[in-house]
């Protein structure tokens, strides 16, 4: 958050940043919801999905999060319930579980696949192709790590 002395320009580009992320947030949450899966939840599917055939271990997932969460066990737990999830004990290091989505969890992501693809237009559908490029450039670089 920006603080009280910052520049009024840095201001508004932080609030536009936290304002726009909110919005969608909140846009892919009521789309979610009826599918009964947490925008957190979608995007470990996504992330299973990608992952196929081996799936993943849990902390593989938590570092490709687009959201950090502390409770990545409790979101398999909860995704592994709604039989979207199954973990499988590695053979080679009892210690390491694996995480793999299930035929359940495919169907529900190629059912949100075009509701969520229209999601992402809709969002940006007021730039034009060349905006939606320069924005996704300025946000690549607010993301970045300092030097």
């Amino acid at each position: 958050m920006s603080r009280p002395d910052s520049p009024p320009h840095t201001k508004a580009a932080v609030l536009g940043i936290l304002r726009a992320a909110d919005a969608f947030r909140r846009r892919a949450a009521a789309l979610l919801e009826p599918y009964g899966v947490t925008l957190q939840q979608y995007n470990v599917l996504r992330i299973l999905r990608g992952a196929r055939p081996d799936g993943l271990c849990t902390l593989t997932i938590a570092d490709r999060m687009l959201e950090r969460t502390p409770g990545i066990t409790r979101l398999i737990d909860r995704l592994e319930a709604k039989q979207l999830v199954v973990r499988v004990r590695s053979a080679e290091d009892r210690r390491q579980v694996w995480c793999r989505i299930t035929p359940d969890g495919l169907r529900l992501l190629a059912r949100l696949d075009r509701p969520v693809a229209d999601l992402d237009r809709g969002v940006v559908a007021g730039l034009s192709r060349a905006d939606q490029e320069r924005l996704g450039e300025l946000l690549a670089a607010v993301d970045r790590e300092p030097e």
